[in-house]
C-alpha cells in the first residue's frame, strides 16, 4: 500500500494565531485559557475557556466573504491555507481534481445559530440572517475550504462528537492508502463559545470551574477551547514527485464503538481502537514512544483511558509517555483530535515531548508517566493520538517519524 506523508500543518488556536505559536506554547507549557470575554457569560458557573484571542475575519476574507461564514469556518480556511502554505502546492486543474477535503466538526456553526436565537426569542425580531442555514450546516467549513482552494474532487466532513477529526484523518489516510485520491487536506474546526452552548455544556456538570488538571486527584472538569488544525496529507510518492519535503507520516488508524453507554466511556472498547490502530501500523506496543491521550480532565475519563492503555499496552503502559495537550489548547471538542494530532507530530519531529500541564497530585488510578508541568526531549519512531467521544465512538492515529 502506498505510504501516507504529512508535507503541511496549519494550526489556530487559543496558544496563538498559527503552527509556530501553537508549538512554542507546547514546549513552554503555556496555557490559552483566560476569562470568557463574552459578557453574557457571567452568570455561568464557570468563566475561564481557550478563546482564539484578537481574531479579526477581516484579517484574512473580504468583509461581504465574513459575513457569510461562521467563526468555525473563518477558522477552518485559516488553517487551510497555512498547511497549503507550509506544503508548497501548486495547484493545477489536474491535482485540485483529484485532491480531496474532509473535515471534521461536532456542533458546527453554533455562534451563527445561537446569534438567530437570540433575535428571534429574545430580541422579537422577524427575521435572521438570511444565510443562517448555509452557515450553521456541519460541512460549511469543508465547503468554505474548497471554495477557497477550488478543489472539485471529494468534499465531506464526518461529525462523531470529539473524534470527529480524528475519523476526518483516517478516512483521508484510508482514502489516499487506497488510490481514490492523491491527497487531501483535513483536519478539523470548531468555535462553541457561545452563550447558548456553554449553558448546554454547564447542564452537564463537567466543566472546571478554574483549571483544567488532566490525571490529577485533584481534577474538576475539562475547560472548553475553539480553534481549527488542518493538514495536507498525500502519498509519499506524489509528495517526492512534486518535491515536497514529508514532515510526518501517517502509519496506522483504529476505530471502536463501545456499544455500551452514550457518555460513560469503556476502557475496553478504547484499548480495542488502540489495538486496531497498531495492528493497521503493523507496530509492536513496545515500538510506541508518545501518547497524546484524549485527557480531559474529567474524573471518568482519566481513569478509563488509563486502564485502556494498560489493557492495549500491557507491563509496558509504565514505560510509556503520556500527555493531555488539552490542559494548554482546551477541549475543542470536534477539532481536538486534530489538534492533538498536531501536538502529536510536533513532538515527534521537534523531539519536545509536550507536558501535561496543572499537574499537581498523583491519582492512584491513573498510575503512568504524564510528563507532569514541564516539556520532555525525547526521540522516537512512533507516537499515537488517542480520540474517545460521547456515544461511544472511538478513533486512534499512529504516527511515524518521516525518514
Amino acid at each position: 500500500m502506498p505510504r501516507v506523508v504529512i508535507t503541511g500543518t496549519g494550526v489556530i488556536s487559543a496558544l496563538g494565531a498559527n503552527r509556530v505559536a501553537f508549538e512554542t506554547s507546547l514546549r513552554e507549557g503555556h496555557p490559552g485559557i483566560a476569562r470568557l470575554t463574552n459578557p453574557a457569560c457571567q452568570e455561568l458557573r464557570f468563566q475561564n475557556a481557550a478563546e482564539v484571542q484578537g481574531f479579526n475575519p477581516e484579517d484574512h476574507f473580504a468583509l461581504k466573504e465574513a459575513d457569510m461564514m461562521d467563526r468555525f469556518s473563518q477558522f477552518a480556511v485559516v488553517a487551510a491555507r497555512e498547511a497549503v502554505i507550509q506544503s508548497g502546492i501548486q495547484w493545477n486543474d489536474e491535482l485540485r481534481e483529484n485532491a480531496a477535503i474532509i473535515t471534521g466538526s461536532c456542533v458546527g456553526g453554533k455562534n451563527t445559530e445561537d446569534r438567530g436565537f437570540h433575535d428571534v426569542y429574545k430580541l422579537g425580531k422577524p427575521r435572521v440572517h438570511p444565510m443562517t442555514i448555509p452557515m450553521t450546516m456541519v460541512n460549511a467549513g469543508a465547503s468554505a475550504i474548497s471554495v477557497d482552494l477550488g478543489i472539485t474532487g471529494p468534499v465531506f466532513t464526518i461529525s462523531t462528537a470529539c473524534a470527529s477529526s480524528a475519523h476526518a484523518i483516517g478516512q483521508a489516510f484510508a482514502m489516499i492508502r487506497s488510490g481514490q485520491c492523491d491527497m487531501a487536506v483535513t483536519g478539523g474546526s470548531e468555535a462553541p463559545l457561545s452563550f447558548g452552548i456553554l449553558k448546554a455544556w454547564e447542564a452537564m456538570r463537567v466543566v472546571a470551574p478554574e483549571i483544567c488538571r488532566p490525571f490529577s486527584r485533584s481534577r474538576t472538569g475539562m475547560i472548553l477551547g475553539e480553534g481549527a488544525a488542518m493538514f495536507v496529507i498525500e502519498s509519499l510518492d506524489h509528495a517526492l514527485a512534486r518535491g515536497a519535503n514529508p514532515i510526518a507520516e501517517i502509519v496506522g488508524f483504529g476505530m471502536s464503538s463501545d456499544a455500551r453507554h452514550i457518555t460513560q466511556p469503556s476502557a475496553e472498547g478504547a484499548a480495542k481502537a488502540i489495538t486496531r490502530a497498531l495492528k493497521d501500523a503493523g507496530i509492536d506496543a513496545d515500538q510506541v514512544g508518545y501518547v497524546n491521550a484524549h485527557g480531559t480532565g474529567t474524573s471518568v475519563n482519566d481513569v478509563t483511558e488509563t486502564r485502556a492503555l494498560h489493557l492495549a499496552f500491557g507491563d509496558y503502559a509504565r514505560r510509556l509517555a503520556v500527555s493531555s495537550t488539552k490542559a494548554m489548547h482546551g477541549h475543542t471538542l470536534g477539532a481536538a483530535g486534530a489538534m492533538e494530532a498536531a501536538a502529536t507530530v510536533i513532538a515527534l519531529t521537534t523531539g519536545i515531548l509536550p507536558p501535561t500541564i496543572n499537574y499537581d497530585e498523583p491519582d492512584p488510578d491513573c498510575d503512568l508517566d504524564y510528563i507532569p508541568n514541564i516539556a520532555r526531549e525525547a526521540r522516537m519512531e512512533y507516537a499515537i493520538s488517542n480520540s474517545f467521544a460521547f456515544g461511544g465512538l472511538n478513533a486512534v492515529l499512529a504516527f511515524r517519524a518521516f525518514a
